[in-house]
Formats: C-alpha cells, sequence, structure tokens
C-alpha cells in the first residue's frame, strides 16, 4: 500500500492522519482536470439535465431541501 510510503504513517494520531486526508485533498482539488471522472457520474449529470430541462420546476428549492432535512433528524 501507498501508506508504508509515508514515514511513521502507523504512529500519526487520528487528527494528523485526517489532517493528512486534508491536504491530499486540497492537492487534488488544485488540479480538477487531473481528476478522473467515471463514465458513469458523466451519464447521470447528462440524465439529470435532461430531466430539468424537461421539467425546470420539477426539483426543489434548498429551502423546501433544508427544511426536510431538519424536520428528518428531529
Amino acid at each position: 500500500m501507498l501508506k508504508e510510503t509515508i514515514p511513521n504513517f502507523d504512529k500519526l494520531s487520528y487528527t494528523e492522519k485526517l489532517l493528512l486526508l486534508e491536504e491530499l485533498w486540497d492537492h487534488l482539488a488544485s488540479q480538477p482536470s487531473e481528476v478522473p471522472v467515471p463514465e458513469s457520474h458523466k451519464l447521470e449529470l447528462e440524465r439529470r439535465y435532461q430531466e430539468y430541462l424537461e421539467d425546470p420546476t420539477g426539483g426543489s428549492t434548498w429551502l423546501e431541501v433544508r427544511q426536510r432535512l431538519i424536520k428528518s433528524i428531529q
């Protein structure tokens, strides 16, 4: 595994590992063109976009979604 290439990886605390993960994520996000996007994701995005074009009012507003989420955790 790759973790063997990181000195003392197993000795890192949980918090340090999360920070390492955050740094890795930030690095990947700084180069979005290098992150591969699976074909299935592209197809799903296209499907949803076509659905929206057919009925732009069919979705929910952020306020509606937020209220449903809050209600679901109460």
